[in-house]
């Protein structure tokens, strides 16, 4: 912000709102003080909205793939939004005439492709309830999704078809497996299990298209979607979202946009998909994108692949999660500080110019971004105009690193599947960071005390508290839990986020970690982990890092993933080039100079003494999603990162001096 707009307000309280003892006044975003929006103009239902994309762009291109031919990936095949508009009432069609009636589940089990969302809106046309599964929930947590819906239905890829026939004596209600994409013709004959059949994709749409079934719509407040949370613990709960409460973050969206302060997006506009759909934040990013008509490219199912998906597509949009942006950020920088000399002074010049133009609210640099910038911009295709951060913090260095190196808007939300990932978002021309922005003007905020944590809602200088949020983006309810219910949602509508906040002097959320995160040492010290592992990830030599306390110790360890290139590079200049990275990991001389360098970083960024690791075990696995170290969005599981280095934990302990 400039130095003459440095208090303006981004959040205000709701006028009239009672004192409340143990809770701080909601707050409303300040552009839309006195409603929270419902609907966008010309769409009630995610179907609606669909019909305002294909209004807004027609033979335009909606949905593209890459074909893979010899194992090489070919240019991007599209099909355009009136093309698609009529394969969805053909599949929806084809559906009802295999007996899926309205209001009944439709499973999901599959990367993110065309055909996923073909059925996805032929879901919202004839009102049937879309239920995703994802990789990695699990094969108990799997059977629990399909028998607690009781799904007949079931949309899959080859490999997951497999999956879910080997579970079929365990999943009495699935008749019926769709499948997708190139697949052996003998799956159709599949005869060696009783009551289930393998349908093909393709043949369904055919058959709807001749005398088609008439649909259904669907209304507001029918079921959108049951989106398991895949959670860190436990059986998944299934959070009913309704298509009121996905149209009311779109809403929200459009109405910041109509006051230039939020990204409108327009046939113009390349979105590409990767985040699973199974996922509330990449669904809610994609239903956004459809209302303006963009065009929308899916990668090839491989992460390793992405950049080479990236610089096909040339995206304007780039949604992404902070584990993968801070990834562009250390090798850029990395690669910086390999190469020295005037290299290395032109980028810092570069930098520094264009972050000090930061805090005058511009992104752009006439020279510099021409100069030095372009290289590091074609990594995401050299086209990208919007980037937006979700699903967990991201450290304000990555923030103004993306804005500086890719002259572009850069977004941080915040938001849960509960509230149909629309909770706060920065706006258009805040380049200050640190912060979620301010309430979705869907939705209003408040913060209710944790006293026995000390995060009271009249902190100075800046009130603490649990994240609560009520609204029109906020879930119906956990699918067939009302005791789960009742305690995420209160009598008054109130959604209790589990996460830790605090309003900063403009009216916009800081989130500090999440509640059940929080942990207390032995000395009585409350940590925050995530906080601490921030930090440590920001450092060239740490790739990934999981940081841990005993309650019954007085001291913090840590799991501490090295970053592959740096540490090799660091090895050769220390006489042990002959050993190879893993070895590296088990390297004592190694393990001494990663502790006593994170120790010493960690001080520099104002870690308080007892929020230092006293001890490190170096692992050169990283932590993934086929691990189980990682949810699908790439959040760290904790509960299953302790068991699994539980050992470890034990041996580090033991080390640690008493």
């Amino acid at each position: 912000m400039s130095s003459t707009d440095q208090k303006l307000q981004y959040s205000v309280e709701v006028a009239g709102a009672p004192d409340i003892p143990g809770e701080g006044k909601p707050r409303r975003n300040a552009l839309c003080p006195n409603e929270l929006v419902q609907f966008p103009v010309g769409a009630t239902t995610l179907f609606e909205n669909f019909l305002h994309g294909v209004e807004s762009a027609g033979d335009g291109n909606f949905l593209g793939h890459r074909e893979i031919q010899n194992n090489v990936a070919g240019p991007y095949i599209w099909e355009s939004y009136n093309t698609v508009q009529k394969r969805v009432a053909n599949f929806g069609s084809g559906l009802r005439k295999l007996s899926l009636n309205p209001k009944e589940p439709l499973g999901f089990f599959s990367i993110n492709t065309p055909e996923y969302v073909i059925a996805q809106l032929a879901s919202y046309q004839y009102n049937f309830i879309p239920v995703p599964l994802y990789d990695t929930l699990g094969v108990e947590a799997i059977k629990h999704i399909v028998n607690q819906t009781e799904m007949k239905y079931c949309l899959a890829t080859p490999n997951k078809v497999q999956a879910l026939i080997d579970m079929k004596k365990s999943l009495p209600t699935l008749q019926f497996l769709i499948v997708t994409n190139d697949y052996d013709p003998e799956l159709l004959n599949h005869t060696n299990v009783s009551d289930i059949k393998i349908l093909d994709f393709t043949n369904i749409e055919k058959d709807g298209s001749v005398q088609p079934v008439e649909a259904e719509n669907a209304k507001p407040d029918d079921i959108a979607t049951i989106c398991y949370t895949s959670g860190t613990t436990g059986i998944p709960k299934g959070a009913v979202l309704t298509h009121k409460n996905f149209m009311a973050v779109i809403a929200s969206i459009q109405t910041l946009a109509n006051q230039g302060k939020m990204f409108s997006p327009s046939p113009d506009d390349i979105h590409i998909s990767y985040l699973p759909l199974a996922h509330v934040y990449e669904l809610a990013n994609m239903s956004a994108l459809i209302y303006g008509g963009s065009a929308i490219g899916f990668y090839q199912g491989d992460t390793l692949k992405l950049l080479d998906d990236i610089a096909e597509l040339k995206p304007t949009v780039f949604c992404s999660v902070p584990r993968l942006l801070n990834r562009v950020y250390d090798k850029v920088m990395a690669g910086v500080k390999a190469k020295g000399g005037v290299a290395q002074w032109m980028f810092t010049t570069a930098f520094n110019t264009k972050k000090q133009g930061l805090s005058h609210g511009s992104v752009d640099h006439w020279m510099w971004d021409r100069v030095v910038f372009a290289p590091i911009r074609a990594r995401l295709g050299g086209r990208v105009k919007y980037i937006l951060s979700g699903s967990a913090p991201i450290s304000p260095d990555v923030i103004d690193f993306l804005r500086i190196a890719f002259s572009a808007e850069v977004f941080e939300g915040y938001g849960q599947t509960e509230n149909a990932a629309g909770l706060t978002i920065s706006l258009m021309g805040d380049t200050s960071s640190g912060h979620v922005g301010p309430p979705q003007v869907c939705c209003e905020v408040k913060l209710v005390d944790v006293p026995d944590m000390n995060y009271t809602s009249h902190d100075k200088p800046y009130p603490r508290g649990e994240i609560c949020v009520r609204g029109n983006s906020v879930f119906r309810e956990y699918y067939k839990l009302p005791d789960k219910t009742a305690e995420a949602k209160d009598k008054d509508g109130w959604c209790h986020s589990g996460d830790i906040g605090k309003w900063d002097d403009q009216g916009r959320l800081v989130i500090i970690d999440r509640l059940k995160n929080i942990f207390k040492l032995a000395q009585g010290e409350y940590i925050a982990p995530e906080k601490i592992e921030n930090i440590y990830c920001k450092h060239e030599l740490v790739s990934q890092a999981f940081v841990y306390g005993d309650s019954l110790q007085a001291a913090l360890v840590g799991i501490i993933v090295p970053d592959d290139s740096t540490l090799m590079k660091w090895a050769k200049e220390n006489d042990l080039e002959d050993k190879s990275f893993e070895e590296l990991c088990k390297d004592a001389k190694v393990k001494k100079h990663l502790l006593q360098t994170l120790i010493k970083y960690g001080k520099e960024n104002e870690l308080k003494g007892f929020e230092n690791i006293k001890n490190i075990y170096l692992i050169h696995e990283p932590f993934s999603i086929q691990n189980d170290l990682l949810t699908p969005t790439f959040k760290l599981k904790r509960h299953q990162a302790k068991l699994t280095f539980q050992k470890e934990i034990e041996e580090l302990y033991a080390e640690i001096p008493q």
